[in-house]
Formats: structure tokens, sequence, C-alpha cells
């Protein structure tokens, strides 16, 4: 592929030489790794004349989005008016889980899951699937058809929830177990241990969360900590023996690298310290955290230069209200304005690529253009619309051309989306 190549090689929170770019440059892709990124005059007469070059003149080639937290169960009820969290769950949430007891239905809401990542350039996401496991199965099913680099889990949630939605702690350990067994590391496929949040789990389903990371430690686990602040108080009423929200995962022994937690947006200091010492990070998701008016992230607490936390972005969907990660980078930058924090663009397109990869601990493969890696990668269209041309035309840099991408970028600006380095999504419906 040649273009225009942006990657992050580092974290720009706390480098100044993160940033790579190459403004006529050239990737080489065998058997979907990355072999060799540099500029095209340095790398085209190596290339064999038998061998086709995608060039993208007027496309920007970045690694491709990482979605640190999304269910794909929530997909029928993206911009379901109003309420705060917990009214939204019992209002909306729960009642469109149920249906994902029928495994057709599973089947048919991942395809649309799966066509909506590509369209918007995510290349990878951590997934909530329903409490069923066919739920789960249907997940994993269109990932491997599609050959996606995909982590999910079945919900485990055993109280506080309506009786066709619970599970026991014995019986989602089974169902988990089994499904470990059946699709951790076939394929592109990972496990995530999966207690939707501490409310709707017993300490003894939590325990048995933690059993089985104990017994399968390459999976991962995903949870949602301190959204909101009723949550919170609901919360030290269910744990009263607890030091606050986080405490509930760390005492059951949830937290450690691999470890996602989703928004984090009222964690206090000490339990920031907390999600650092253990190697957990954080999923961003400002769309979800303005639309329940669940509160600010602020992502220059997280990224502090004494104790910082693995930071990526979050579509939250269904309460999420885009598909599209530069949507919500363009969110995250006004999430950030309203804290006094300055989020810039290089900033923003790390939290979507190479900050989503070490958050899912797959940095070695993934979120970055470098040889040895996997050639996930989208190229985002700077002529996309009228005005986005137009604006593009009048950048003197490439921070304002990132920035401007973000803050008007959409589904549009993604013309191509490769998944190991076969055109996965075309824009315009064919192959370059």
């Amino acid at each position: 592929m040649r273009g225009h190549i942006v990657t992050l090689t580092g974290d720009p929170f706390f480098s100044s030489d993160a940033l790579v770019e190459h403004t006529d440059g050239l990737i080489v892709v065998q058997g979907g790794v990355i072999t060799a990124v540099g500029p095209w005059a340095d790398l085209k007469d190596a290339i064999p004349d038998d061998v086709p070059v995608d060039h993208y003149p007027d496309g920007l080639i970045t690694s491709g989005f990482i979605d640190t937290h999304v269910h794909y169960v929530q997909t029928g009820i993206i911009a379901a008016f109003g309420a705060q969290l917990i009214d939204w769950l019992n209002t909306y949430t729960f009642v469109a889980e149920q249906k994902f007891e029928d495994a057709d239905y599973a089947a048919r809401v991942a395809s649309v899951f799966f066509d909506q990542l590509l369209a918007n350039g995510t290349t990878t996401a951590l997934t909530f699937c329903a409490v069923y496991p066919q739920s789960v199965d249907a997940f994993f099913e269109e990932a491997t058809k599609r050959n996606m680099r995909m982590v999910g889990g079945k919900v485990m949630m055993d109280r506080n929830a309506p009786e066709h939605l619970l599970d026991t702690a014995q019986t989602s350990y089974d169902d988990s177990k089994a499904l470990i067994e059946r699709w951790h590391g076939t394929g592109r496929n990972l496990y995530a241990v999966t207690p939707r949040f501490a409310p709707t789990s017993t300490p003894e389903q939590l325990a048995a969360a933690s059993a089985l990371l104990q017994e399968h430690p390459t999976t991962l686990m995903h949870t949602h900590v301190s959204e909101n602040l009723g949550e919170i108080a609901w919360v030290r009423s269910l744990f009263p023996e607890s030091k606050g929200y986080l405490d509930v995962y760390d005492r059951a022994g949830l937290l450690r690298p691999g470890s996602v937690l989703a928004h984090g947006v009222h964690l206090n200091p000490q339990e920031r310290i907390r999600v650092h010492e253990t190697g957990a990070a954080i999923s961003h998701c400002p769309t979800s955290n303005l639309f329940l008016g669940s509160g600010l992230f602020h992502v220059h607490q997280a990224k502090n230069h004494t104790h910082p936390m693995k930071v990526g972005l979050g579509t939250d969907i269904g309460a999420g209200t885009s598909f599209s990660l530069l949507s919500t980078m363009n969110e995250a930058y006004k999430v950030a304005q309203l804290t006094q924090y300055p989020l810039d663009s290089i900033k923003m397109l790390y939290l979507a690529t190479l900050g989503g990869a070490e958050s899912l601990g797959l940095e070695g493969e993934l979120g970055s253009i470098e040889p040895g890696k996997t050639a996930d990668l989208v190229v985002l269209d700077k002529k996309a619309t009228p005005l986005l041309e137009f604006r593009s035309g009048q950048v003197t840099s490439l921070e304002e051309q990132l920035f401007v991408l973000a803050v008007m970028g959409d589904d549009r600006t993604i013309e191509t989306t490769f998944i190991a380095g076969e055109v996965a999504y075309s824009r315009d419906g064919h192959e370059h």
C-alpha cells in the first residue's frame, strides 16, 4: 500500500517523538503481516514487478482503530431516549438482551455489528455479549468468518436483573469455561471473562470469575467501574466491607494486565494509583458518558506522569452514540476541554490505536504500522465530503489534518479497511 502513512510507536502523553510519518510511504505486507514500512523512494525497487501496489494519493493510512468497550447485543438500542444509567439498563438494555436467547437473532445482529465496525475503520473490539452462550457463539462465528482479532465474552450476572437474564455463580463459571475452551485462541479470537458490573454479581460470582482467570491466564477480563454516582453509591451499599467500587474487583482478584474497566469517570486518586499498580486499563467512552449524563473523564489525570493508567477509547454502543472512533475522538476532545485540558490530535489517534492495543495487551501485534505486526489498517479520505475537502485544503501541518479528520470525520471518511492485508471494507464497493 502506498500513501501518506501516519502511526504512533509510543505514548505521546510521555514522548515527543512517538509519531512516525511518511508523506509518500510504502507498507509491504506478506501473509497478512507487515514486513517493511518506509518512504516509497527507498522501498519501491525492492517490490517485484508482478506485485500490485494499492495507491491512495489522497488518503491517510493509519493503523486500524481499536474499540476497547462495546456491547454488540445493544446494537438495536443505539439512540434509545433518555434516562440515566440504571434506568436505561432496566428500560432498554435488559429488554433487548433477552432476544439473544434466539441464536438466529444473535447471528443476524452479529452480522450487522461487524459490518458497522469495518465501515467505521474498527479492526479490533472488546465486546460484551449477552448472558446466553449462543450469543457468544454467534459473535465468534462472525469474527472467524472475517478473520478479525476480536475479544468477547458471556455476561455473568446472578442478581439485580430480570430473572430471564440471570445465571448463577456456578452456571456462569461452567458456561464461561466451555466457551473459553471452544473459542479462546482459535483463529484470531480471544475470550474475556465478563462480569457485567459489581451490582449484578454476588461475591460468589466474582470469585468464580477470578477462578476462570487463574485457570486461563491468557484470557482478558472486562467489566464496568465508576461510571455514575448513583451506581457507586449502590455498590457501596452492596459491598459495605469494601473501600470503594474498584476495591470490590481488587478483593476478588480481578485486577491485572488484560483487565479492562469501562468508564472510570469517578475514580479517586487512590483508585487511579491502584489501576496503575495492577496493570489494568480504563476504556474512556465519551459519547456514552455524555449521552447518559454520567460525568466527565479526566484524561490528563489518567495519564499523569507518576501513576499513568493504560487508556483506550470505547464506543460503548448502545449508550454510546456512534460506531465511529473518529466521532469518539471528537467527543473525547470536548470532554477534555470541559476539564481544562487541550487533548491534541496526536494523543487522540494514540488512544484509538496503540493505546487501545496496550489496554488489551496486544501491542506486540496491533496498534501501529511496524514490521512484524498484523496488517490491520485503515485508509482515511481527506476529501470524503465537499466541506472536508475544502477544510483539508487549508491545513498547514499533519497535527491539524488529523484534528480536522477527528472533528469532522465519520464513517464517510473511511475509504478502505484492511484485515491482515486483505480489503475487508471498501466505501466505494470495489477493491482499489
